[in-house]
């Protein structure tokens, strides 16, 4: 018997061991017409592995450099497409520099010191002040995020001063949001979806518009055609039958 761990490792394991014992057998053939064929039957099935890339542009592309890549490079066949380059394959990427800014506060955010920036340069202004208490009302929102626990107004205000660098300040009766609002807001609201009724819906013998009810109306209730009242059974003719 066989186990995985004393087999070799697969390059590309999305394609399984018997496409990878495939490709190291067509590496084997001497016959180049012979390998040629066998290649290109190969990506054949390696497409049909994956159907849902059959709308790729360059999926034959893709297929052929796969199937180079688990034969090692040493693939020599008349394929459609030139084989990748090992150097490109194994050579490390360029390190990509991570954006690094001077925050005050990281918890609030990068956007909220945009913001804080452009008010700042406003003019003192009604509407000015309103933006100041939203600023503050989205402090205290960021900051219960983190910290569950309730948070006073004027350490909110400490911050604000803190990232305006002093150009923006509550005025001594302002009132921000309560803390229980905020956290009531933040707390996603889930809904119990209804439950469907299974099987025939139940009639109320007991309503009044139910005819075969107690307390329905006599009148409502359907005649029989086919019973006389007088005694006897008549047919769909008013013949009356024996």
């Amino acid at each position: 018997m066989e186990y995985n761990t004393t087999r070799p490792n697969m390059i590309i394991s999305e394609y399984g061991r018997n496409i990878q014992k495939m490709a190291e057998y067509i590496i084997q053939i001497e016959d180049r017409d012979r390998r040629t064929r066998m290649a290109h039957a190969l990506i054949n099935i390696m497409g049909i592995m994956h159907p849902d890339s059959r709308d790729t542009v360059d999926l034959k592309h893709k297929l052929w450099d796969h199937l180079y890549i688990m034969c090692d490079f040493k693939l020599d066949v008349d394929a459609a497409f030139p084989p990748p380059s090992p150097a490109e394959l194994y050579t490390r990427p360029d390190r990509i520099e991570y954006p690094q800014e001077d925050i005050a506060l990281r918890p609030y955010g990068k956007l909220i010191h945009k913001i804080i920036k452009e008010v700042s340069l406003m003019e003192d202004s009604p509407e000015r002040e309103v933006l100041i208490k939203n600023i503050a009302n989205h402090l205290k929102k960021s900051y219960l995020n983190w910290n569950r626990d309730s948070v006073n107004d004027e350490l909110i205000a400490e911050h604000l001063e803190l990232l305006s660098r002093g150009k923006l300040k509550l005025s001594g009766d302002t009132r921000l949001s309560h803390t229980n609002e905020i956290l009531g807001r933040n707390r996603p609201v889930t809904t119990r979806p209804k439950k469907l009724q299974i099987g025939r819906p139940q009639n109320n013998t007991n309503s009044p518009n139910n005819p075969n009810s107690a307390n329905g109306n006599a009148s409502n209730r359907p005649q029989n055609s086919g019973t006389n009242t007088q005694g006897g059974r008549k047919d769909f003719r008013g013949r009356k039958r024996p």
